[in-house]
């Protein structure tokens, strides 16, 4: 019922959903990154799964409750006080933001007094089939009223908020900078490895939003402000006097471990961010871009990389496409360079421009660090892990990357024998992941393959393993596979 009365106020205001974003916003680093390791794009649907377990654990404790004092109830009501509260907490809330917590607790403890009233206690008496019956015939009443208004209130939604439909509708404009296409040479032809430019729907996606922000492009607004000479306002109306530019380009997680997959590179359209902080004129003592979702999330980038000639982006295309829903419909920020927790907002709708010393992010508040230049890495992706492969010619192949400097060199090392260099493809950019391949005479036996990078200022990938938190990962990449 809760659910079914959001969809009239805001998806957000759902009790799952406050519930499940608060937990999400206490959880310890640690266990976000096992969740995002063990369970990758998948974490928010382990978590609502986890979150239908333990409702329907309490559900069935607050029926025993019941039974003889209304103890129950006054669970439901507690937790209702909590919920409410968590909901007015939340970065978009309104007062409006408790009523489907209180709608959906009164119907909670309705339906709970309803089903003990029919209830028989024991020693049941002669006709307690009869109430057993009754009892089973409301229970199943009340779960299916349950399952139709959490159903209805997900179709309601979609159908107030069309996004979907709005995305299908909406028209790139024409760029007057195309991307170069990339060439063969940058794109070995080796099975098993990791395609140059990343499909969108095999794009990693790591972010707060348990409901994805329902904005259409009619209602998008994009809000500069702070330590600038005016306030500005864009539309895609004002948009669309601008030339965009269409830019490759590669995004990484800051909770990527050594040789994980959470890093992609797809074909994006934009305008240059420069260009709109442009228009509203930035002072010269400001030092931070603090841009904010539609549904509260904030991140804290630095000004300079905005500003510093490189390809940073109010992205509103993706491999020619809008942008998929998950990956921020109607507008994101891309600025290469920086980890995504600093530089990769989605579903933007304002830019405040003030400094470091002012001025915390979400990520920032929670101990990560607040300047995120993306570590140099590399992975293998050929052999598989564990493979068996027949002894003879082998090809090992994988990507490493080390945006704003460029990878210059890629060596490998087989056992604990000396490192040897492996054959780098076409450099396509600074800002993209570069591809490489080494040829090996395998030999019997069980090995291990290691990997590091070297970027463009001399600097060798780190061999110590440290964890994402508060920087990102380094170590070097290895696999274990055996030859016959």
């Amino acid at each position: 019922m809760g659910h079914l009365v959001a969809a009239f106020i805001d998806p957000a205001s759902s009790p799952f959903f406050v519930l499940g974003a608060t937990m999400v916003d206490h959880t310890p680093h640690e266990l976000k990154d096992a969740a995002i390791r063990r369970f990758g794009s998948n974490d928010k649907l382990a978590l609502f799964v986890s979150m239908a377990l333990v409702m329907a654990v309490g559900a069935a404790l607050a029926g025993l409750l019941e039974r003889r004092r209304p103890y129950g109830s006054i669970a439901l009501l507690v937790l209702g006080a909590v919920t409410a509260v968590a909901a007015l907490q939340r970065p978009t809330a309104t007062v409006w933001f408790v009523l489907p917590t209180v709608i959906g607790i009164a119907a909670g403890v309705l339906a709970l007094r309803m089903l003990v009233a029919g209830t028989p206690s024991p020693p049941a008496p002669a006709p307690a089939a009869l109430s057993r019956r009754r009892f089973l015939v409301s229970a199943a009443a009340v779960g299916a009223l349950a399952v139709g208004a959490a159903a209805a209130g997900r179709v309601l939604g979609a159908r107030l908020r069309d996004v979907v439909a709005d995305r299908a509708r909406f028209l790139l404009p024409r760029t007057g900078v195309p991307a170069p296409e990339v060439p063969a040479d940058a794109r070995p032809d080796v099975p098993g490895l990791t395609s140059f430019i990343t499909p969108a729907d095999d794009f990693y996606r790591v972010d707060t939003a348990l409901q994805i922000p329902a904005l259409t492009s009619s209602d998008w607004r994009l809000r500069i402000h702070g330590m600038t000479d005016r306030t500005v306002e864009f539309d895609f109306d004002r948009l669309r006097q601008l030339t965009p530019v269409e830019r490759v380009l590669t995004l990484t997680c800051v909770s990527n471990e050594v040789g994980g997959t959470l890093a992609g590179t797809a074909r994006w359209l934009g305008y240059p961010l420069a260009q709109l902080l442009g228009a509203a004129g930035v002072r010269p003592d400001a030092d931070m871009l603090l841009s904010r979702s539609i549904d509260g999330f904030t991140a804290s980038t630095p000004l300079a990389a905005v500003l510093d000639g490189r390809d940073a982006l109010l992205a509103i295309g993706m491999n020619g496409a809008p942008l998929p829903l998950a990956h921020g419909y109607p507008a994101r920020l891309i600025v290469p360079g920086l980890y995504g927790y600093v530089s990769a907002t989605k579903w933007v709708v304002d830019l405040e421009v003030t400094r470091f010393d002012r001025a915390t992010a979400y990520w920032t508040d929670r101990g990560w660090a607040d300047r995120a230049p993306i570590k140099t890495a590399s992975r293998i992706d050929v052999p598989a892990a564990f493979a068996t492969v027949a002894a003879g010619p082998v090809t090992v192949a994988g990507v490493a990357w080390a945006q704003r400097r460029g990878i210059a060199g890629v060596e490998v090392q087989v056992d604990d024998g000396p490192w040897q260099a492996a054959t780098l493809a076409a450099e396509y950019s600074i800002d993209t992941w570069r591809q490489w391949t080494w040829q090996w005479t395998a030999t019997p036996g069980t090995h291990t393959i290691r990997v590091r990078a070297v970027d463009r200022s001399g600097e060798t990938q780190s061999e110590q393993r440290t964890p994402p938190f508060p920087s990102g990962s380094t170590g070097w990449h290895s696999r274990v596979f055996t030859v016959r």
